[in-house]
């Protein structure tokens, strides 16, 4: 096909799609609405371009309907959900947006083997992603006007509400103020729910191409815009695919939402009985979770509901069971059930650390490089004064040459004919672009370093646009304690800038020596190491101002020791990210956050790189995994 006819068909696809959408847009103008303020248009845009950042295309289809739950159904005038059912369109082709739903089945009835049916008097809201070029005169002069966030390459998002006469024409509206707010929750929802979503290999018919995934359903707070929170700041958002599961919908305790929290938890019965369920285990003490009383994990009791919690005998379980377990033993037992999607089942080393030094000699680099950290043989030596050989292979403990990561950077990644930052979705991908083995352990490591990484890259828009623009990004890291002896791990973090901006890590906390305090390390040519000795709130106003705030495995549950460097952060206004080894200690941890007047707006999800080591605790059996999940606010 010759330029100019090529041209032309690429602009007919634009203005009329060749994929399941309605055809061309209908001029529908934001600044029509009534009631509508600059400033959230803005935010709906920006929402927007976060969800196309997140490319859901990339795995959904119309076939996919999801669910949507935005707050209590009294929120909304026609006492109940304006769109709850929802769709993505135009991954294989056409127009790229979503269309959302009155039902479930509306959905069914419009939802075509290639195109959108047109079915009568059946209404639904779209939102169509346009280049600026096909636009109508009346969107573009609004973009001219506001300069909101563009989305992808000049994409903006164009929303109008459609539906199909009896005659066959299509009339379409403005939506209306209210489903815009119910809008811009669903993007902000589902662009941190989607990419968790379980691929089931075995859902579906073999010969079908569509991907199944498995039944999902989770929750989320969402913060309204300033300008739009009518006195409630957040309110939970309840994502299913398919759509109509549903939670207990139980009274919201915080008093900034507007809306009960739905909870997948639920408490066990007074009438329902725990068995006596022996733990199977190697036979190391393990503690009772109500009296402590040390017990060999083969003789232990767990809760035969969750089995999560040990004990030593009925009697204790009983006990314990009255008076706190009752009330977790629903969250325990939906961990319990997430175990073996949480375990990192791709390497093919020994998953389970115990006993940190048998771990380590199994794989033999006890007592070497860095791995010195990983047990408390060398506990007598302050954080960051190891001893050191030199050079990476002593770092990295001995491993074969091809079993870590070189001190190198990657010529030959080029997206789009120019360099950039590579961004990364887990450890396959990593371990991939790095050629290591799976049988290599150095992800337990560069857990920090990658985690870091992702959050500047994907979690923190910021950020990742400063690096995009090839500036430096300063981070002040709170808390370091063996990170202190691991700064060569966070080489990689410059590696994968690949060529585009630079990192600053301004690592604070008591664990900092002494005679460290003050020293600036060059960790490759494009990240900065600042160690700082004190306590956070007092030397924050010291520091270069952040674009990011991060604490690793930070046990924020612990208020005492955290107040007065939230209270700094929360005066910054600056995005901060916290990581913990659970989902119920980040769960707890939200508390402590909304406590201290901050705002989650990331909600707790899996970390794609924590650290594929499960450390079991003394009497409760819960997947525990360094950095295993990440929640931040302040976005």
């Amino acid at each position: 096909m010759d330029l100019h006819l090529k041209n032309l068909f690429d602009r007919f696809q634009e203005q009329f799609g060749t994929g399941p959408g309605l055809g061309p847009g209908s001029g529908a103008c934001l600044m029509n609405v009534e009631g509508i303020a600059p400033n959230f248009i803005k935010s709906m845009f920006k929402s927007a371009a976060a969800l196309y950042r997140t490319d859901p295309w990339k795995r959904l289809c119309p076939g996919h309907l999801f669910g949507v739950r935005v707050g209590k159904d009294t929120d909304w005038s026609a006492k109940k959900q304006p769109f709850p059912c929802v769709q993505f369109i135009g991954g294989d082709g056409g127009d790229i947006g979503f269309h959302m739903f009155r039902s479930q089945n509306d959905a069914k009835k419009m939802t075509g083997t290639r195109e959108t049916i047109q079915v009568p008097n059946v209404e639904l809201l779209r939102v169509t992603y346009e280049r600026d070029s096909v636009m109508f005169p009346s969107n573009r002069k609004m973009i001219k006007t506001l300069s909101p966030e563009a989305s992808g390459n000049d994409r903006f998002p164009v929303i109008d509400v459609a539906r199909c006469t009896s005659s066959g024409t299509l009339r379409f509206r403005n939506a209306t103020l209210e489903e815009l707010r119910f809008v811009y929750a669903f993007m902000k929802a589902i662009a941190l729910v989607h990419p968790l979503l379980q691929v089931d290999k075995e859902g579906g018919p073999k010969w079908s191409t569509l991907m199944y995934f498995e039944p999902f359903i989770e929750t989320v707070d969402v913060q309204w815009p300033q300008e739009m929170s009518n006195g409630y700041d957040l309110v939970a958002v309840t994502i299913s695919h398919p759509p109509g599961q549903a939670y207990e919908e139980k009274a919201s305790s915080t008093a900034t939402s507007r809306s009960s929290t739905p909870t997948k938890y639920a408490e066990p019965s007074k009438e329902e009985t725990f068995l006596d369920i022996r733990v199977h285990s190697n036979g190391s003490l393990r503690q009772c979770a109500a009296c402590e009383k040390e017990i060999h994990s083969d003789q232990a009791l767990c809760c035969g509901r969750c089995r999560a919690v040990i004990y030593c005998s009925s009697v204790c379980q009983k006990q314990h069971l009255k008076e706190t377990h009752k009330t977790m033993c629903g969250l325990y037992k939906a961990m319990m059930e997430r175990e073996e999607e949480l375990a990192m089942n791709i390497f093919m080393f020994p998953s389970a650390a115990d006993h940190p030094c048998k771990w380590l000699e199994s794989l033999g680099i006890h007592q070497k490089g860095m791995w010195r950290r990983k047990c408390s043989c060398y506990s007598h030596c302050p954080f960051g004064l190891l001893p050191v050989k030199g050079g990476l292979w002593d770092s990295w403990g001995g491993l074969d040459d091809e079993e870590f990561p070189r001190d190198s950077s990657f010529h030959h990644h080029v997206r789009d004919g120019m360099s950039s930052p590579i961004l990364l979705s887990g450890w396959s991908e990593y371990y991939n672009l790095r050629s290591l083995p799976l049988s290599s352990p150095v992800a337990d490591i560069l857990s920090h370093p990658l985690t870091v990484y992702y959050i500047l890259t994907t979690l923190n828009i910021s950020s990742k646009n400063l690096l995009l623009k090839g500036k430096e990004v300063i981070v002040h890291y709170i808390g370091p304690e063996g990170e202190l002896d691991w700064l060569p791990a966070f080489a990689e973090v410059g590696h994968l800038l690949n060529g585009l901006g630079n990192v600053q890590i301004v690592m604070v906390g008591p664990e900092v020596p002494s005679n460290l305090s003050g020293t600036t390390s060059g960790i490759g040519s494009r990240v900065r190491v600042n160690l700082v000795r004190g306590v956070y709130q007092e030397e924050a106003t010291y520091l270069p101002s952040p674009h990011a705030i991060i604490a690793l495995n930070c046990g924020l549950e612990d208020y005492s020791s955290w107040g007065g460097a939230l209270s700094s952060i929360k005066s910054m206004g600056i995005p901060a990210f916290f990581t913990d080894q659970s989902e119920i200690s980040c769960n707890d941890a939200k508390q402590v956050l909304r406590s201290a007047g901050l705002h989650i707006t990331h909600p707790v999800t899996p970390n794609p790189f924590r650290s594929p080591v499960k450390h079991q605790g003394p009497s409760i059996n819960l997947p525990c995994y360094s950095n295993g999940f990440v929640l931040g606010v302040n976005t």
